[in-house]
């Protein structure tokens, strides 16, 4: 399998789902005081607010949030939309042995098993998105509806601005 054929890519092309790679290295960008995602942000000359970030969270079971990289995301909100009293932030290593996927690469798409996703509503206000597509440099582009079919997500604002 080479470096743009991961499980994320491959389960986009069987879903037959229009998407864009742009592969920015196997090292992907600087990790700067801006943080990867902005980073990638501006490697790509792409605005922020259109990189979505994956956080594995748990609460009985793991789920995914996905949320800009300009925001952190609201565990509480996350709770709520997946109808839950409460979660947490999985440890990497929980995230790491479900997904597949090392942390700092993980994909919404493509994991080993699927998982309860919630998108932020705020994807919907772009035509298209940016997500990791499995592996550091790694990143997906594609339209929010074929996110939300990919994933099978939930749409809910679960952002909290910083």
């Amino acid at each position: 399998m080479s470096g743009k054929e991961t499980p994320a890519v491959i389960a986009l092309r069987r879903a037959k789902l229009d998407h864009r790679v742009h592969d920015l290295g196997e090292e992907g960008v600087p990790d700067d005081d801006r943080g990867y995602g902005l980073a990638a942000a501006a490697a790509m000359d792409v605005a922020a607010e259109r990189i979505f970030k994956t956080i594995l969270v748990q609460h009985d079971r793991l789920a995914v949030a996905i949320v800009p990289v300009t925001t952190t995301v609201d565990l509480k909100a996350v709770a709520k939309a997946l109808g839950v009293k409460k979660v947490s932030v999985a440890k990497p290593a929980d995230a790491e042995r479900s997904t597949g996927m090392v942390v700092g690469g993980i994909s919404p798409i493509g994991q080993r098993k699927r998982l309860d996703t919630v998108l932020d509503d705020s994807a919907m206000d772009h035509e298209r998105v940016f997500v990791s597509g499995g592996r550091r440099g790694l990143e997906l582009e594609l339209a929010p509806a074929a996110l939300v079919e990919a994933t099978k997500a939930t749409v809910a604002r679960i952002r909290r601005e910083d």
